[in-house]
């Protein structure tokens, strides 16, 4: 049974920092790409960041470009978001999530993942 983890959010004033983390079982972490995504009250979920299974190549998206960092340690079975700069659009339910084998393109769309956490809420104030 695959199982995906998150946890360390919490409510963060402006401009401070927030460390997620997504512990994996159940599946060869190592050779899946992971993702991190996140869902604001009333808005669609969308892509934050991406990893390969290497740790080789990383994507994120430009709202969060030069803020956040995404990492992995495939020796914990765990990916990482590095949250710095955080403001109050950066509010939402963060999730990770793992894909096997996808094209690199396929990385931004959350309909090509295999598996989900259940999520972490990550709340900035003004």
């Amino acid at each position: 049974q695959v199982q995906l983890v998150e946890s360390g959010g919490g409510l963060v004033q402006t401009g401070g920092s927030l460390r997620l983390s997504c512990a994996a079982s159940g599946l060869a972490f190592a050779t899946y790409d992971m993702a991190w995504f996140r869902q604001a009250p009333r808005k669609e979920r969308e892509f934050v960041a991406a990893i390969r299974w290497s740790g080789g190549t990383t994507y994120d998206t430009d709202s969060v470009k030069g803020r956040f960092t995404i990492s992995r340690d495939n020796a914990r079975n765990t990916v990482y978001l590095q949250m710095n700069s955080l403001k109050p659009e950066d509010t939402a339910v963060y999730y990770c999530a793992a894909v096997y084998g996808a094209h690199s393109s396929k990385l931004y769309r959350q309909a090509n993942y295999n598996y989900w956490g259940q999520g972490t809420q990550v709340t900035v104030s003004s």
